[in-house]
Formats: structure tokens, sequence, C-alpha cells
């Protein structure tokens, strides 16, 4: 999320959660300036609707939801890294090899994760080449990345809903994430005050991410309890360790875009920024709510 002033201090899931949250938990008295609040709030629970229905009604659709988001992403910052640091991604082969490798984790598992990074990967150096030698490191670093960041990590919400109880994981590890963040931004807008990452997320405060961990761990405990029939205890640490991820994605996003110098990585989704600033916490929950399920719910 961008680091424009803010009263949050949880992650931000693409779908629901506080409209245009920010990456910032906060000091008292923020708020996102320049943000189309009514528009926010219509694309967030209209995307909300969306996912929650995909998950009801037909678990494939959901699958194909991420795989369009991530595409979009990679679009988008095809634009946002060559403008901003003259970055040279290798796009299509992201776009195609992410999708490919978040279908087929479906029917085959941590065997396509596997083969679809490599062979994304391998791509994106040969595509490479056309461009020459000039900056051959940074485009390629950038682009193995996204390959990893993206289509990896989104592969992991395959996993996640594949089961005959997929649906029931995926609302969970959704509604631990949107716990997290609204946990976070009314703690920080009422009780913020000390900052918890100043050079990074100035805004982002201890009170706030307090509050997304608590009220995580109460998400993630009625969840756990009443959708996946397990004890509470287990969504507690569940809540507890995705606030966790979820802050830390927040801030690696925060300080990617202090490095390239924007404050959103697209404007795809009026009121929110890019799709990327919705996915920036989710990617990496993702991966550790599939491991922590397989774990403590096992298939």
């Amino acid at each position: 999320m961008s680091d424009a002033p803010s009263a949050e201090g949880g992650s931000h899931p693409l779908p629901v959660g506080p409209p245009a949250a920010d990456a910032d938990a906060g000091l008292v008295g923020g708020s996102r300036a320049g943000r189309n609040l009514p528009m926010a709030i219509g694309v967030g629970l209209g995307l909300g609707a969306l996912i929650v229905g995909s998950l009801l009604l037909f678990r494939q659709l959901f699958v194909g939801i991420i795989g369009l988001a991530v595409a979009a992403s990679v679009w988008e910052l095809r634009g946002t890294l060559a403008s901003a640091r003259n970055i040279t991604i290798s796009w299509l082969p992201i776009a195609v090899g992410s999708l490919a490798t978040i279908a087929l984790a479906w029917p085959y598992g941590h065997t396509a994760q596997v083969v679809g990074v490599v062979v994304t990967a391998l791509a994106c150096l040969a595509w490479r080449f056309r461009r020459g030698s000039v900056r051959y490191l940074s485009d390629v670093a950038a682009s193995v990345f996204l390959v990893v960041y993206l289509g990896l990590f989104a592969s992991f919400a395959t996993l996640m809903v594949a089961p005959a109880d997929g649906s029931q994981r995926v609302l969970t590890f959704l509604i631990v994430v949107v716990c997290s963040d609204t946990g976070g931004y009314a703690a920080g807008v009422f009780f913020g005050r000390h900052p918890m990452a100043p050079s990074i997320s100035p805004k982002k405060s201890w009170e706030g991410f307090s509050g997304s961990v608590l009220v995580a761990m109460i998400g993630g405990s009625l969840s756990v309890a009443l959708m996946l029939d397990h004890p509470w205890w287990q969504g507690a640490v569940l809540g507890a360790v995705l606030a966790v991820v979820a802050t830390g994605g927040d801030l690696a996003e925060s300080l990617i875009k202090r490095d390239l110098g924007v404050k959103d990585m697209g404007r795809l989704l009026p009121g929110h920024g890019g799709i990327m600033d919705r996915l920036d916490s989710l990617l990496p929950s993702a991966v550790v709510c599939w491991l922590l399920l397989s774990v403590l719910v096992p298939v």
C-alpha cells in the first residue's frame, strides 16, 4: 500500500476490508488524502462479492479470478518499473507462466509449482536476449522476482482451494486477513501513538499492529472452529501468525515503493491504487496460511 497518511496497522486484502487502506498503520487522526472513499467502498464490496460468490458456487472460478488478478498485476508492474527505474520485465513469459502455474497447481500440486517457476524463469532469461546486455541482470532479476512473488505465491491459493473443503479454507484465510486489516485500522485510528517502522512506513503504529493481531486471532478462532470444525486455539495461532506475515508483506511492498519512488503500483482499482496494492499482504499470507492449515487441519 502507499505511504500516504493512513490510520492503519494491518494487512490489506484484495476483496474486502477497510477501503483504500494503506500500508501505514496509524497515528491518530490519519486519513488517506486524495482517495475517493465511496468509490473505494464500492470497488471493495464488488470484488468481495465476486470472490465469495466464486468460492460458494464454483471454486474453479476463484482460481480464474486469482489468475486474472496476477496477469493484470504483471501488466501494471510493466509500466511502473519501466517509468520508475527503466526496468524492462519479461512480461509475457511472467504472465503466461504464472497463469499456467496457478491453474495447474490444482491437478498437479507441487510438481506444477516447481516446473512452472523453473520453466518461467528460464523463459524470462531467454526473452530478454533480444534487448542485448545493457541492464540485462537488473531486468532478469526483477522478472524472476515477480515469477516467485506473483506466480508461485498465488498458486498456494490454488492449493488451498483444491481440497473438498477448499472453499472453507480460503474463506477462513480471507476472514483472518480482513480481521487483521480491520483490527489494525481501528486500533491505529483510536490508539496509534508509537511508530512501528518510521523509516519504512511512517504512519504504521505498534498499537495498530497489536489490534491486527488481536482481531485476527478472534477471527481465526471463530472461523476454524465453525467452518473447519477444529479447536479454536488453532485458529488463534493461525490469526496471530497471519497478522505478522501480512504486516511483513505490507512493509516489504512499502520498501519497494520507496525504492521506486511511487505512491501506488498502478491505478486499475479506483480508490485502492493498483491490484498489487491489494495483493501485497495477501500473497505471502497465502503461502503461510496453506502451510499452517496443512499442519493444523490436514486434508
